[in-house]
């Protein structure tokens, strides 16, 4: 089977592959059958299930997350993005970005060329992506591009940086000011164009999904209508004491409106860095904001992240964070475990220790 193309709209740190979401799928769904993933990401587990029939709801706190899970949610047709690109090039002043580019911290004068941030800076405060679906897409898009391996691809606005990740500012400019590196030359609204005719011309899906821009503990209520309608979840709840998405995504953040810097405040919220019992707290409120939507007998598939907790302690938090809410709880099959290689960073912060070791659990409510 292929990939489809929309899947890869956006690089996401910790994000599992759609084929994972697509087993799952085929295990426990038919077509019709309403999925929900609580903690949407890249959207992984929204896209597949439209896909293959199935309607979908998602929901995330982060900013960057329901950008690009609702670019997947409500996918527009090409012309219509096309038409708007367009639109937005034919108002385009160089001139009326120049004075809040130099306003900007000094990192993003190394990151970009000035003639490549004064475009990033007319589609940040052009877009209405919270809004418009048109608009959402192609913020998605330049999501995509807003940071890159400028040496892999010619479609990264940036100096070079990795894709899933913004590295720290001043790290960054050291890096960059080490290995004597320039910000390249981009056309952003011709990379976009091209971007958009590539991911578009390809199966989109049908069916049309729902994601909300929410804390997953507000589920139940932000989602009132799909009341006990839910027939699986799959998920992959923020890893533990890992990583800060308001850290590594800070650039795509600011882009979408926030602070030209890292901050820990905007979507820290599930204190999985403070202690593992916190976390499981966390994640037991989840669950009880999650429970109205669930039908009888459905399925919760949940992968875990971390570097440090042993199987059994994720295997113990993770049951005891379900049971508190949902007493008559099965597992359906032992633990799989699988161990993370490969990382991205290591490329830029040699010597790091990410997350080591994934783990998926299924349960079924009885």
């Amino acid at each position: 089977m292929n990939r489809n193309r929309l899947h890869s709209l956006c690089p996401y740190f910790a994000m599992f592959p759609e084929t994972f979401a697509r087993d799952q799928l085929e295990a426990h769904t038919k077509p019709g059958d309403l999925v929900f993933d609580p903690f949407s990401g890249r959207g992984t587990t929204l896209l597949q299930s439209l896909l293959m029939g199935r309607r979908a709801v998602a929901a995330d706190i982060n900013p960057v997350a329901y950008c690009i899970s609702g670019a997947k949610a409500t996918v527009p047709r090409l012309s219509s993005v096309l038409r708007r690109l367009e639109i937005l090039e034919s108002q385009f002043d160089p001139a009326c970005e120049e004075s809040v580019g130099k306003s900007l911290p000094e990192f993003f004068s190394h990151a970009y060329a000035s003639a490549v941030l004064s475009q990033i800076l007319f589609l940040r405060h052009s877009l209405t992506w919270r809004r418009n679906h048109v608009d959402r897409f192609i913020a998605a898009l330049v999501l995509g591009s807003l940071h890159g391996g400028m040496d892999k691809s010619p479609s990264y606005f940036s100096n070079q940086m990795p894709r899933t990740i913004s590295t720290k500012p001043g790290y960054s400019i050291r890096y960059w000011l080490r290995h004597k590196l320039l910000p390249p030359s981009r056309d952003v609204f011709d990379i976009l164009r091209k971007r958009a005719a590539y991911r578009l011309s390809a199966e989109v899906p049908l069916l049309r999904g729902s994601v909300a821009l929410t804390d997953a503990r507000k589920a139940s209520e932000v989602f009132a209508k799909f009341k006990n309608q839910v027939n699986l979840i799959v998920t992959s709840p923020p890893y533990l004491d890992v990583t800060r998405y308001e850290e590594d995504q800070w650039l795509r953040l600011w882009f979408l409106g926030h602070a030209p810097f890292p901050t820990y405040s905007q979507v820290s919220v599930d204190d999985r860095h403070t202690a593992p019992t916190k976390y499981w707290e966390f994640l037991r409120s989840v669950w009880s904001g999650v429970a109205g939507m669930l039908a009888p007998k459905s399925i919760m598939i949940c992968r875990i992240g971390t570097k440090h907790q042993s199987i059994e302690d994720l295997t113990n938090g993770l049951s005891l964070s379900l049971r508190g809410v949902f007493p008559d709880l099965r597992s359906l099959r032992p633990a799989v475990v699988s161990n993370i290689r490969n990382r991205q960073t290591e490329y830029f912060h040699p010597g790091t220790t990410g997350c080591l070791r994934e783990v998926d659990f299924a349960f079924q409510l009885t």
